[in-house]
């Protein structure tokens, strides 16, 4: 019986690292890809809100 209990806490404690290791590697590309993104953030706030503003004054202005 004490073989069962020990095969189910093994199960656990391998679905514990696994979810662990999906973490760290999350993290590590979110690291790793902070400038990629940050520059992201930048470009679409300047060129597509300015872009999209225009469209929409250009619809209220024709009506």
């Amino acid at each position: 019986m004490k073989i069962i209990m020990d095969e189910k806490a093994q199960g656990s404690a391998e679905l514990i690292l696994l979810f662990g290791g999906i973490i760290v590697i999350a993290i590590v590309a979110v690291v790793y890809y902070k400038n990629y993104v940050k520059g992201l953030g930048n470009e679409i706030n300047s060129n597509d809100v300015k872009n999209l503003t225009k469209a929409i004054n250009g619809l209220k202005n024709k009506f």
